[in-house]
């Protein structure tokens, strides 16, 4: 994979935190949350968790509650690993200190979630790694809480290694490639094929396989946004039912950068001309592989 420029850093403190009782969880926590309390000019601690551990950390803290903003993890963790680092850059830039200076303790939502696909593991982890250089500017302090009561051995393992002083922490550009190393199923024989991305087109296609209009419409402009870094764009191919409609672009033209789409613009929101960063706010999965005839995006609705 060729280096990507590095980018400026900053001191983001990524920490880890691994525990099954919920005594375990207060004992990591509390000293957490009352190290942001005592932090020079930072505004007041945030406590990102399922409801009944921010219950908990409420009961706890007793009047030193009034001082902690709570959010229940249902709320922050609401769709893929792009959605999650949107939300994380736009909460910094609307709360946090100059410089993103703010201790956040956030525990990723896996509840209810026993049945959560390889892939969509697979994404957080490489939300994960990222963070490492998406938030690398700031002087965010993030204590990212796994409890393997609903995370999973095998998902704390690979959490590890994309936390810094975990004594298993790895390059994150390592990690995804790793990720990316897994090859994407072959298109199925009746995929649709298209002349070109155009939206029109893909809009009504869509609608054919049963995506009410209003989503066909995000799902046409993301591929429109993710054609356009990738011009030209020698292949379109269309399959998949509502809610899961998927396209595949292919074009000589390598990606190159595996943190393409992941770097929030300044307002952190999607809008048309943010190419692959629109693309992967509206989907649920955008795959990027570069190979010796170039590169192939697969965008996948939900």
């Amino acid at each position: 994979m060729p280096a990507r420029p590095a980018l400026a850093h900053g001191t983001f403190d990524h920490r880890m935190a691994v525990f099954d009782t919920d005594e375990e969880f207060l004992a990591t926590a509390l000293p957490f949350l009352a190290e942001g309390l005592a932090a020079p000019d930072e505004p007041p601690p945030v406590a990102i968790a399922a409801p009944a551990k921010l219950g908990l950390l409420r009961d706890a803290l007793g009047g030193d509650a009034r001082h902690v903003g709570f959010i229940p993890h249902t709320e922050w963790y609401t769709g893929s690993a792009a959605n999650a680092v949107a939300q994380g850059a736009g909460y910094l830039a609307a709360h946090a200190a100059p410089h993103g200076r703010i201790h956040l303790l956030m525990e990723p939502d896996w509840s209810g979630r026993a049945g959560r696909s390889a892939r969509e593991t697979s994404e957080w982890i490489r939300y994960e790694a990222f963070a490492n250089l998406l938030f690398a500017p700031l002087s965010t302090t993030a204590l990212c809480a796994y409890d393997t009561r609903t995370a999973g051995s095998a998902v704390v393992a690979a959490a590890r290694r994309t936390h810094p002083g975990t004594g298993v922490y790895e390059d994150p550009l390592h990690i995804a490639a790793e990720l990316d190393a897994v090859p994407l199923p072959p298109p199925p024989p009746d995929a649709h094929p298209l002349p070109a991305p155009d939206p029109h087109s893909v809009h009504t296609w869509a609608t054919t396989r049963g995506l009410p209009p209003a989503d066909a419409d995000l799902f046409a402009a993301a591929v429109t946004e993710a054609a356009a870094p990738l011009d030209p764009v020698t292949r379109v191919l269309l399959w998949g039912e509502a809610p899961a409609c998927v396209c595949e672009l292919r074009s000589p033209r390598r990606v190159d950068d595996p943190l393409a789409g992941f770097v929030p613009p300044p307002d952190a929101q999607p809008a048309p001309g943010q190419g692959l960063w629109f693309a992967r706010q509206v989907c649920a999965y955008v795959d990027v592989r570069d190979d010796a005839a170039g590169a192939a995006v697969r965008l996948q609705y939900t």
